[in-house]
């Protein structure tokens, strides 16, 4: 009976358009050997995220990839959730750094974020979290779901110059600095994504 690993190879098509995911994603793999080509990379369209939980649009980014290139695919989707906030963004979070031109600015987002806080005067500390859902599909239909989450606190203003999204306002539990000011090693050891990804590795390697 074949491993997921033997079922993958040595290179995983990534469904994702953002380069900085796309880095988590290969920084992780490679010590498995694993390459990844992200969907952008090949040409692919970014479908619409029309469902309302984390796992729904991974499924549906896989799916859509899956059916565009025959291969296996790795999808993910994540987010920011506010507790404060009744765990908003949630499946918005790029949403909520949309512009009028359909560019995307996390600046705005952060800043979004942090004005509600302050209009209901929610109290310090601002708890949060980021969750990551992966979606592994294969041509013959099966699938198999990842999820992980990075608890911690947001700060104001951002702070540090790595990373991406929010990662500027948030610094998770037990550490002193921002995702952003920390280094890709740092951040893809305490990130959801992380996390998610231990769960993927570990049933790669069963």
């Amino acid at each position: 009976m074949s491993t997921l690993g033997d079922r993958i190879g040595e290179r995983l098509l990534i469904a994702t358009h953002n380069r900085g995911k796309l880095d988590e994603f290969a920084a992780l793999l490679a010590p498995l050997g694993i390459a990844v080509v992200g969907a952008g990379d090949i040409g692919l369209a970014e479908p619409a995220e029309t469902e309302d939980t984390f796992v729904g649009n991974a499924r549906i980014k896989a799916q859509a990839a899956l059916a565009a290139t025959g291969l296996p695919v790795l999808a993910d989707d994540s987010g920011i959730e506010v507790e404060a906030l009744g765990n908003r963004p949630g499946v918005h979070t790029a949403d909520w750094a949309i512009r009028p031109d359909g560019s995307r600015d996390f600046r705005m987002a952060m800043e979004r974020t942090w004005a509600e806080l302050e209009a209901i005067a929610a109290p310090l500390p601002r708890r949060a979290r980021f969750r990551a859902t992966l979606v592994l599909a294969f041509p013959d239909g099966t699938e198999h779901l990842f999820e992980g989450q990075a608890p911690g606190t947001l700060t104001w203003p951002p702070r540090g110059a790595e990373g991406h999204g929010y990662d500027p306002m948030f610094i998770p539990d037990g550490q002193t600095l921002t995702f952003a000011e920390m280094s890709a090693a740092e951040k893809n050891r305490l990130s959801h994504r992380a996390d998610a990804l231990s769960k993927f590795i570990a049933a790669l390697e069963r």
